[in-house]
């Protein structure tokens, strides 16, 4: 059976509450979910996140509610995002932008010097950052240089925070003042709802105002699934320590091997390697990585945490197909 660990998915599945959740949904799936149900869930999100109610927006996946950001912001904007960033929008970003401004930041230590960040504030901006990043799971921004860049009034700060749950850090505290800000937010990750999809925006006023009639489509299932989710957040947390301790022994693996491991705040480890053909070769003994030489940079790889079982698999075929570093 193949291993998949390329796409930064929660190994474990739904517990058998939340799985019971979303049957009794799917049960409903003939009608629309009800709005009293939404309300249950936007209020579990609002305690989650310490978010007034009328600051969330929910939708079938963060990626939708940031390609609606760029569709309402973007023409008299230039988007500025970071390089390498792996948004599946990077290229509607591309698509749809009259002007966009690419920031890399580079091996070995992935730094975004706030300097260059501020500097291209002198025009109307939307900034979409996401934080950690994908993949170098990096912390990129702090909260000193997004209060510097929230400062400037034609300045849109748009925050991906997918991994949230596995690097502790946010910017939710910051909606109150700041009316420019926004916080993408996902349960696909530390919640196991990939196959769900459910996606969350929390928003500053500014964004407020142009959400407030953002249509709200929820499959019952995915709903039933993520009130179950917030009502036993236990399964998640328990959840989410195995993988951070899974990822620390594995990294320590590596480094024993002689793999070069970059420090990281998410469910996936970015590593290089001279290692010829390195992915090829895990592919043909069943199991899948990302390979970053496509869209980056030869010889990184990113992978996700997966079960005790399957990480194991994975180091015992890197011992076998040797380390060049």
């Amino acid at each position: 059976m193949t291993i998949n660990l390329q796409k930064n998915e929660n190994p474990y599945p739904l517990s058998e509450n939340i799985k019971e959740a979303a049957i009794k949904g799917l049960e409903k799936a003939n009608r629309y979910s009800e709005p009293k149900d939404i309300m249950e869930l936007k209020e579990l999100l609002g305690q989650y996140n310490n978010v007034p109610t009328e600051r969330i927006v929910l939708s079938h996946g963060s990626n939708l509610l940031l390609r609606e950001i760029i569709n309402i912001f973007s023409k008299d904007r230039k988007i500025i995002r970071i390089n390498p960033s792996f948004f599946p929008v990077t290229q509607y970003a591309l698509k749809q932008a009259t002007r966009i401004t690419k920031i890399q930041i580079s091996p070995p230590n992935f730094d975004l010097d706030p300097e260059l960040l501020l500097n291209e504030l002198s025009e109307p901006s939307l900034i979409i950052i996401d934080n950690p990043n994908n993949p170098t799971g990096k912390i990129l921004i702090n909260e000193d240089t997004a209060e510097k860049v929230l400062k400037n009034k034609d300045v849109l700060l748009v925050v991906d925070e997918a991994y949230y749950e596995f690097s502790g850090q946010t910017f939710a505290s910051m909606l109150e003042k700041y009316p420019r800000l926004a916080i993408a937010r996902t349960m696909d990750k530390a919640f196991s709802l990939a196959g769900l999809r459910m996606g969350y925006l929390l928003m500053g006023d500014y964004f407020k105002e142009h959400f407030s009639d953002f249509p709200v489509n929820l499959s019952t299932p995915t709903l039933f699934a993520a009130i179950e989710s917030l009502n036993t957040p236990e399964y998640m947390t328990a959840n989410v320590a195995k993988i951070l301790a899974e990822k620390i022994r594995i990294e320590k693996e590596l480094l024993k091997i002689g793999i070069q491991v970059f420090p990281g705040k998410a469910n996936f480890i970015l590593i290089k390697t001279n290692t010829p053909g390195f992915g090829k070769k895990l592919k043909d003994e069943g199991l899948n990585i990302c390979n970053l030489a496509d869209d980056w940079i030869n010889g990184y790889y990113r992978i996700s945490i997966g079960i005790q079982e399957e990480n194991n698999k994975l180091l015992s075929i890197i011992k076998t197909i040797g380390k060049d570093v």
